[in-house]
């Protein structure tokens, strides 16, 4: 059986969540706590497989409550279970040791996956996440990569932003195929990614088009 602590602060969330999980065949809830510092006790008492948290509580926030737990227990599994995903939220939690990042709109089977993934040593993060860290994880110079690219790369940047292809982009430029597709290689270059879906994040990141 997989252990479970579940933290958050809305009694209704702890009630329909745990009631699913403790319906699994692998899956036990052993413990709720309704705010972070509960938690911490909670975690370091019963020291379950994988720990649920939440991270807006009353009297201590899930990022407090999980930075505390893995400085004193720092093999533990903390899955965040939110409906935040702004930049202010997902850092620090991921900073702070939390091992999965999931949001409340996701699926209960979803989040009872989530367990067995961390469980045996995954970190399962929501897509948007993964963007987020993609783009803060980038070498210092990011900022300064679109400057390199020639007018006509901007150019057809832009209109791979717009979704459209090489074929479409050599169409409506006026130039052969073969030069976009040397075009669209310069800019993945330049701009240090490896396909053209994180060319396109780049350049909405970066204010390059609206």
């Amino acid at each position: 059986m997989i252990t479970v602590l579940f933290a958050d602060d809305h009694e209704m969330v702890r009630i329909g969540v745990s009631a699913y999980l403790s319906a699994q065949p692998d899956i036990e809830v052993i413990a709720e706590a309704d705010d972070g510092e509960a938690a911490i006790g909670m975690a370091l008492e019963h020291r379950p497989d994988i720990i649920l948290m939440d991270l807006v509580m009353e009297r201590m926030d899930g990022i407090e409550a999980t930075k505390q737990i893995i400085t004193q227990w720092p093999e533990a599994k903390i899955i965040i279970v939110t409906s935040f995903l702004d930049d202010e939220k997902v850092y620090p939690a991921l900073e702070a040791g939390a091992t999965s990042y999931m949001l409340k709109t996701s699926k209960a089977e979803e989040i009872a996956k989530a367990i067995r993934s961390t469980y045996e040593g995954q970190s399962i993060l929501e897509p948007e996440v993964t963007g987020k860290i993609m783009t803060k994880m980038r070498s210092p110079h990011v900022e300064d990569l679109h400057d390199q690219l020639t007018g006509r790369e901007k150019e057809i940047l832009l209109l791979m932003a717009e979704g459209k292809t090489n074929q479409e982009i050599s169409e409506q430029l006026f130039i052969a195929l073969k030069t976009v597709k040397v075009h669209v290689s310069n800019i993945l270059g330049k701009l240090e990614v490896s396909d053209r879906t994180q060319a396109v994040i780049y350049a909405f990141k970066h204010n390059l088009v609206n």
